[in-house]
């Protein structure tokens, strides 16, 4: 039943519309809208503008909201606050709350807790979670961290990833695995954690210390089940074994057919050991071999080759055969790709030019007579510039002289080793797997989802959506945490992704985030003779894409009401 209930501050009164209704066989009050005084009501009843705004305030509505309707479907600050416990009595927020902000902004506009709260005042976001201001100080949020151990953040993302397989119907049939590093500002002198190490750096930032990140997920849109922090100088190989147990049994306790997982993995994962426990587990497998260790397989002639042209594989032929690889039997399917051919060849370009441009600048100071370095030196050089097995077959040096002063280099290209190489090399991929009854398409499907993980690789290191760097954490269990909720917000920022394409318009991350930020909510606030300024908020005009988006988001849960 609905009434209005007027209710006296000071010497005005304020008029509410309440709905009440039985609770427990008593009268309550369900729910309450402020109307405000008399003369208000009365204005709006006569349709009488309330005259010129005193002020005007805009603020970012859709994309935060999009992406905190997603951290709310998944219950994720319930989730970790039930993993961790009951919060601090001086605590302002939960710790489940702080890691549901720290993963909107990461999603949304990725910075560091310092600059946290600046960055939400320009947001609805106050409105969402009504917060104090102190709660938002960056050392309330390193209090919250602090409090999760590495076992918290293993049972949260169990608990999230069978949220994400129930509340979004993810396919948990096909996984794939891969591994990364991420290069950090840690201080080379900074001995307070084991993680951040110097290694292979896949940014090319050999000056800096790297933290590595196994990455598992689903073919279904590319969404990260299972995720693990480990120190940056250790090879991916090494990872394998231990991301393999994890998402077996996550499989498992989160699917119906616990004897259906497929996982896929590259060549870099390959070894003997990791093949016997993906077996042992009793798991699928669709993977790559290292081509070059398989020379039989790459000598057979294109004429042996059959097309998947029509089967919706553009540019790509294959032959289907056996062979013994990694401890067993296989089969096996030689696949060429005319585009990764050519994208090989623009590389091997690359290659060559940085190689002819530095053994020319070592011939000239040769020439020149201008070095006091030994032959072997000097052979030591010219090996370091055709260290690449491309390179060295196709580019031949030659070094006369013995001593410094009279030793001339000469170099020559050779096209046919050039033709010879990309005959044999260029565009070639040798899967495998156990899977006898697919079809080659089924398996080259398969492993065409790698480029899944590496999209979320990708995604975490653009600085500006969903970022895992910047990273402003130097101790092992920061950083751990700080990998915990980037991959949270890469999984929440996938999730959204697959919600566009099963609605029939496909976009980016980028564009997705870009075209809900078009929709602002606007403040406007009129100065009254006494009191505070009335406000009243609104949002700016939707065009049509955003508007398929707020639909599809439910954004009308967290627009403004008047």
């Amino acid at each position: 039943m609905a009434s209005i209930v007027g209710k006296k501050q000071g010497n005005k009164t304020y008029y509410y519309l309440v709905e009440s209704a039985r609770v427990g066989g008593k009268p309550r009050i369900v729910s309450q809208q402020y109307l405000g005084p008399a003369e208000e009501i009365a204005e709006r009843l006569a349709g009488v503008s309330p005259g010129e705004p005193s002020k005007v305030r805009d603020r970012s509505f859709g994309a935060l909201a999009a992406v905190w309707s997603v951290i709310e479907r998944l219950h994720m600050a319930e989730i970790i606050d039930e993993v961790v416990g009951e919060r601090r009595s001086d605590a302002a927020a939960s710790v489940g709350t702080y890691i549901a902000l720290a993963v909107a902004n990461r999603v949304v506009a990725p910075r560091s807790k310092l600059a946290f709260a600046e960055w939400w005042a320009t947001t609805v976001g106050p409105r969402l979670v009504r917060l104090p201001d102190a709660a938002l100080d960056h050392r309330r949020f390193w209090d919250a961290m602090d409090l999760l151990s590495a076992e918290d953040l293993v049972a949260a993302e169990e608990a999230i990833t069978a949220a994400m397989v129930a509340e979004f119907d993810l396919d948990m049939s096909g996984l794939v695995l891969d591994m990364t590093n991420f290069a950090t500002f840690v201080d080379s002198a900074n001995a307070r954690n084991t993680i951040a190490q110097r290694g292979h750096a896949k940014q090319k930032r050999t000056d800096l210390r790297l933290v590595g990140l196994a990455l598992t997920v689903t073919r279904d849109g590319g969404v990260p089940i299972y995720s693990h922090a480990y120190e940056g100088n250790r090879p991916d190989v090494t990872q394998f074994a231990e991301a393999v147990k994890v998402l077996a049994a996550r499989y498992r306790a989160n699917s119906a057919a616990p004897d259906g997982l497929t996982v896929v993995y590259d060549a870099g994962c390959d070894s003997a050991a990791n093949q016997a426990l993906i077996e042992e587990a009793g798991l699928h497998f669709v993977g790559s071999l290292v081509v070059t260790n398989h020379p039989d397989l790459l000598a057979v002639p294109a004429s042996h080759y059959k097309s998947l042209e029509r089967a919706g594989f553009g540019g790509l032929t294959y032959f289907e055969t056996r062979t013994r690889a990694l401890g067993a039997d296989r089969r096996v399917i030689v696949t060429h790709s005319q585009s990764f051919h050519d994208a090989q060849v623009r590389g091997l370009e690359q290659a060559l030019a940085k190689a002819r441009r530095r053994l020319g600048e070592l011939a000239a100071r040769l020439a020149r007579g201008n070095t006091r370095r030994e032959r072997p030196a000097v052979e030591a050089d010219v090996a370091a510039i055709v260290k690449d097995d491309r390179v060295s077959r196709v580019i031949r040096t030659h070094l006369v002289g013995r001593l410094p002063a009279n030793l001339r280099l000469t170099w020559r290209s050779d096209p046919s080793a050039r033709r010879a190489l990309e005959r044999e090399l260029f565009g070639k991929r040798i899967l495998f797997t156990d899977h006898e009854d697919w079809r080659v398409t089924e398996v080259v499907a398969a492993y065409r989802s790698q480029p899944d993980v590496e999209d979320g690789f990708r995604q975490l290191k653009d600085r500006r959506v969903v970022g895992f760097i910047p990273m402003f954490h130097w101790t092992d269990q920061k950083i751990r945490v700080h990998a915990f909720y980037c991959v949270l917000a890469l999984a929440v920022a996938h999730l959204m992704r697959r919600e566009t394409v099963r609605a029939g318009m496909p976009m980016s991350v980028r564009d997705l985030l870009a075209n809900l930020d078009t929709i602002n909510e606007i403040t406007l606030l009129y100065q009254g003779d006494t009191g505070r300024p009335r406000t009243r908020r609104m949002l700016t005009e939707i065009d049509p894409t955003p508007g398929r988006l707020y639909d599809l988001f439910g954004l009308d849960a967290y627009a403004p009401t008047r």
